[in-house]
């Protein structure tokens, strides 16, 4: 880069953070007075003058000063060096609320609202996703001799409870060797190679088992073969209406934000960019591929442990946002869910 560029880079840069601070169009006169840029007032305007033809920067009315547009904010995130980190007390903070969630629900439940406050934007995360979790644990419990309570705990924390009546009655000594059978076939399985070793168990069971075990198998097959309706949970919707000038109506309002919120397939859409932890995506406006979200900006990643990629959690919310912050929140965010989740 050149000494010009990176000056360049450094009126764009004040303009986006000035911009994000105060929802009005900057002026070259503001820019001098705020900012310690080491130039003349007339360097000033003749760099706003170069961004603004290159794109960077736009004129929203005439006789106003400039604003982002979405190859600004492109080129500010892609040159964030270093993410404003969260302080001692703000990581304790999020470990321990996330780390008194009772369950799977109630710490996505924490996740969710833990961050649309640290972001005052929509967060969402997605429940993890069975195909990439292992088998942790198999209960089999007998509610009556011909009905069972099957429970598969996965080591994303996921819970799947499944009923599997049976045509003949069992006894207790039955129940402890089916329980047994599929305990060792099945623990520390990821799902995609356990729904294999339940339908071997079936093939392979001793005549006087055969009916119990297939029948027990077939449940479990059809529970740990992945399913199509990722599940995701939204919290802060009402954060948009803080930002309601930023969804003029040219770009459908903030009506149309809501209603894209509300296509789960669209939400885990723009999740599906995120495929790593430690990673965090920045989609802004038209990147994010959808007509609904043309003013909206989504910063997302992975959450998980040991390599593992659980699901995705982020936050959506207007193109001007305060995007270190932002980044900062959902990395932390993702990085303590993983761990508990990992931790139970």
């Amino acid at each position: 880069m050149s000494a010009a560029d990176d000056r360049r880079f450094e009126i764009l840069h004040a303009i986006v953070t000035d911009f994000v601070d105060t929802q009005e169009p900057i002026g070259s006169k503001a820019l001098v007075e705020r900012h310690q840029l080491g130039v003349s007032s007339a360097t000033v305007r003749n760099d706003m003058a170069f961004l603004e033809a290159e794109g960077y920067i736009t004129q929203p009315h005439t006789s106003s000063g400039r604003v982002p547009t979405d190859k600004g904010y492109r080129l500010f995130v892609d040159r964030i060096s270093e993410i404003k980190p969260l302080s001692s007390a703000e990581r304790r903070a999020i470990l321990s609320v996330l780390d008194s969630g009772v369950d799977l629900d109630d710490v996505l439940r924490r996740s969710v609202k833990l961050l649309a406050q640290l972001t005052r934007q929509v967060a969402v995360i997605q429940y993890p996703v069975l195909s990439t979790a292992s088998v942790r644990h198999l209960e089999v419990v007998a509610l009556s001799p011909s009905r069972l309570l099957l429970v598969v705990i996965t080591d994303t924390g996921r819970v799947e409870q499944r009923m599997a009546t049976l045509r003949n009655p069992i006894d207790e000594e039955t129940v402890a060797l089916l329980r047994d059978m599929f305990s060792k076939a099945l623990d520390g399985q990821r799902l995609e190679d356990a729904s294999v070793a339940v339908a071997e168990l079936a093939t392979h069971a001793p005549r006087e088992l055969q009916e119990p075990v297939v029948t027990i198998a077939t449940v479990l097959v059809e529970t740990l073969v992945e399913r199509g309706e990722d599940r995701l949970v939204l919290g802060g919707t009402s954060n948009l209406a803080r930002s309601a000038a930023d969804f003029t109506p040219a770009t459908g309002g903030m009506d149309t934000v809501l209603e894209a919120l509300e296509e789960q397939v669209v939400v885990l859409k723009l999740l599906a960019h995120t495929q790593r932890t430690g990673t965090v995506t920045v989609q802004i406006g038209e990147e994010t591929n959808t007509e609904n979200l043309r003013s909206t900006s989504v910063v997302s990643t992975g959450y998980g442990a040991s390599g593992t990629v659980f699901g995705s959690v982020g936050v959506v919310g207007p193109t001007r946002m305060d995007y270190p912050g932002t980044i900062a929140s959902v990395a932390a965010v993702a990085k303590y869910v993983g761990e508990v989740l990992a931790d139970r």
